[in-house]
């Protein structure tokens, strides 16, 4: 069974883009803190489109302790 490989260019965007608003404007994806990202679920969800699901993927990585993923990428 072959292992899935993570998406290259979805991880280049968790350390390149930066939140386009609230709190956290202009912080890296990559560098949001968990508990911010916790907050989407408890609010109503992630934002709509390619951000929202950027954001669930960084909960899910930092969540699942996968942040070594992106150290190489950050370079």
């Amino acid at each position: 069974m072959e292992v899935p490989q993570p998406d290259g260019a979805l991880l280049q965007e968790l350390v390149k883009m930066k939140m386009p608003f609230g709190k956290y404007k202009g912080t890296t994806l990559c560098d949001l803190p968990v508990s911010y990202l916790e907050w989407f679920p408890r609010k109503g969800g992630f934002p709509p489109g390619k951000l929202g699901m950027l954001l669930e993927t960084l909960l899910v990585i930092k969540s699942n302790g996968l942040m070594h993923l992106l150290t190489p990428l950050r370079k």
